[in-house]
């Protein structure tokens, strides 16, 4: 593979619909629980989330994407961060859907392929699904050839420049072990072991 997949909008797609059944977890008393994401409580990951999603529904709409938002002034997602997060993943459902975005996407000075965009979206999303199912105490395993996709992607996307600020170091991964597992581990996340309960 060597650029980002023809199909990136239907990965999208599907990790908002794996992300939806990880916000149904969702609760009010769970909102201060911590993530995956070091030093982030679920409320600072559905606010990221929400931002994430914010900039997708700009790529496929004007086409351009907005330099990023001080933290705290998305209110009306804080109020209410999963629903804000359900209205948007369903636009942007529908536009996946509807494919009459553009094709190229300024994002700060770069002008990138919508597809790679998309792809990186996919990415960012069904991983944010991941943390959120954690925080919430569940294990909710990326579906196998999903994960497989993903982790295609995540080389294509994710160097040593992202780390550790974006993401964390890779963790070490056994022979045996699923595309999940070593998707999760690659972007520093320890799918092995089990969810905290809430």
């Amino acid at each position: 593979m060597t650029g980002p997949p023809a199909d990136a909008a239907e990965l999208l797609e599907r990790a908002l619909g794996y992300t939806a059944g990880s916000l149904a977890l969702v609760r009010p008393a769970l909102l201060s629980r911590p993530t995956p994401c070091a030093g982030w409580d679920l409320r600072t990951l559905l606010r990221h989330t929400n931002d994430s999603l914010l900039a997708l529904l700009e790529a496929t709409g004007p086409g351009w994407v907005a330099p990023p938002r001080p933290a705290g002034t998305a209110a009306e997602a804080a109020a209410d961060p999963v629903g804000m997060l359900r209205q948007r993943a369903c636009t942007l459902l529908a536009r996946c859907a509807a494919d009459t975005g553009p094709d190229v996407v300024a994002v700060g000075d770069r002008l990138l392929a919508a597809r790679t965009v998309a792809a990186a979206g996919a990415l960012e999303i069904a991983v944010h699904g991941w943390d959120v199912a954690r925080a919430c105490g569940a294990d909710r395993p990326l579906p196998p050839s999903f994960a497989l996709r993903l982790l295609k992607v995540s080389r294509l996307l994710v160097d040593d420049v992202d780390r550790p600020v974006r993401f964390a170091p890779p963790i070490p991964v056994g022979d045996g072990d699923g595309a999940d597992v070593r998707l999760l581990a690659f972007l520093g996340r320890d799918a092995v072991a089990k969810a905290k309960a809430a």
